[in-house]
């Protein structure tokens, strides 16, 4: 997708059609946003269902280092989530309100696209696909644990049943008007966290728990090490739409928009933290190596509780899927008007949202290998957006002293951030072909 501007021969109303268009791109068309919607925006896209996976992550990683990765997750992409608030406006008079806008400056006006595109649009489609597979399973869990006796229903009707939703919900025009929305997916995402680790500390550490490596071969090991690096990964997703997040928010030279979505970034990740550690640990603890790649499917009583978590994480998904789609709705309706030279219509809008949403409830029906698509996503796609992109810019822009403090700790996030995309997608890979073996298609 171009960055949003017109050819230098058009000079009359050039600046009056690039106002129009943002005008009416869902990213730009409302800046009426508060500090705290920053917070609960960032809370529904990280404490996503990556949360619920990370007993499952403890137990191929073991205590030590599953801890150590946790903690250092958390601290490194708290570092570079304020790295990308800074350079949201580091150009006075300027803000870049498009991940790939923010790339453009750091690597040029074409390779920028190509380094920010590919990866933005994998981990939000993903997100979007791990979603809709979530939403599904969670709403059957909810049935099946409601109602035991009733018929049995396939996984893939309640994919349809989640995704119906969005063929509504998508229709919301710009990304603070779906503030309600993640307002409530923001609440109930603590919620079930917390409902999680409170039912696993109640049940207790089970008799015959274990707490050695999950698989019984040191190979096997070894790739369950490396695809829970992306489950961590995977978990800590918010940077893919927290400049779009900054842009909803007004700016003037006097009140920067950085410092009240700094101030929302904090509250959400000490929510974050609130969530992860209590969640992971307890139920790591008191599950094992038994423990499920969904840990309220490990839960099974009290029944009525288990059946509200679940539906919580439903409404949540339901709110994470709107604030990971709204930037892809953002990017296809300006490539369509801008290179393709479509009218901005409601008609145009329609269509691609409700294709968007018919393509990502169709690849979820058709791969729902929920574990594997986790690691597989977090390890590949986040890995860069996440954890060394943002460094790789701050180095390029800012340049800092060779050796200093900013210079060093941006070659080790970078270090780390690329050592993690290597190995996570690998032991994904593995996980997902051992899935696939007993799979059925649209059970």
């Amino acid at each position: 997708m171009e960055e949003i501007k017109v050819e230098e021969n058009d000079n009359e109303g050039s600046t009056e059609k690039v106002k129009n268009l943002n005008d009416w791109l869902p990213i730009t068309s409302s800046r009426k946003a508060k500090w705290w919607y920053s917070a609960f925006h960032n809370v529904t896209a990280m404490v996503g269902a990556g949360v619920l996976g990370l007993p499952y992550a403890m137990s191929k990683l073991g205590w030590g280092p599953g801890i150590a990765v946790m903690v250092m997750s958390w601290i490194i992409t708290l570092y570079t989530l304020w790295q990308m608030v800074e350079m949201h406006e580091m150009v006075p008079g300027k803000r870049f309100d498009r991940y790939h806008e923010l790339g453009q400056q750091a690597f040029g006006e074409k390779l920028g696209l190509w380094v920010v595109v590919p990866q933005q649009l994998m981990v939000e489609v993903g997100v979007n696909i791990v979603y809709t597979i979530t939403g599904g399973k969670c709403l059957k869990k909810f049935h099946d644990t409601v109602c035991p006796s009733c018929k049995p229903i396939k996984t893939t009707y309640f994919m349809m049943i989640f995704s119906s939703v969005h063929f509504v919900l998508s229709h919301l025009p710009s990304f603070n008007s779906i503030t309600g929305v993640s307002l409530a997916a923001a609440v109930m995402s603590f919620s079930y966290s917390t409902i999680a680790w409170v039912t696993c500390a109640h049940k207790g550490v089970q008799p015959d728990v274990q707490y050695g490596y999950r698989d019984s071969t040191t190979v096997g090991a070894i790739f369950s090490f490396f695809s829970a690096l992306g489950d961590v990964a995977f978990a800590f997703a918010g940077h893919n739409v927290v400049l779009e997040i900054q842009a909803t928010i007004p700016s003037t030279p006097e009140k920067p928009s950085k410092k009240p979505m700094w101030k929302g970034v904090l509250v959400a990740y000490i929510i974050v933290a609130l969530c992860y550690f209590p969640v992971a640990m307890i139920g790591y603890r008191v599950f094992g190596n038994n423990v499920e790649d969904n840990v309220l499917i490990s839960l099974e009583k009290p029944s009525w509780l288990v059946a509200a978590a679940n539906l919580f994480v439903v409404v949540h998904v339901i709110g994470s899927y709107q604030v990971f789609a709204m930037p892809v709705f953002d990017m296809i309706e300006a490539f369509l008007v801008i290179k393709m030279k479509f009218k901005p219509t409601k008609i145009l809008r329609f269509m691609i949202r409700n294709c968007y949403v018919a393509l990502t409830m169709f690849l979820g029906m058709t791969f729902p290998f929920f574990g594997g698509l986790l690691s597989f996503f977090g390890g590949f796609a986040f890995a860069p957006t996440t954890y060394y992109l943002p460094c790789i810019m701050w180095l390029a822009i800012y340049k800092p002293k060779k050796f200093s403090l900013s210079w060093m700790a941006n070659w080790i996030c970078i270090l780390l951030g690329v050592v993690l995309m290597i190995l996570a997608p690998i032991g994904a890979l593995r996980q997902i072909i051992i899935q696939a073996k007993t799979y059925k298609f649209y059970s």
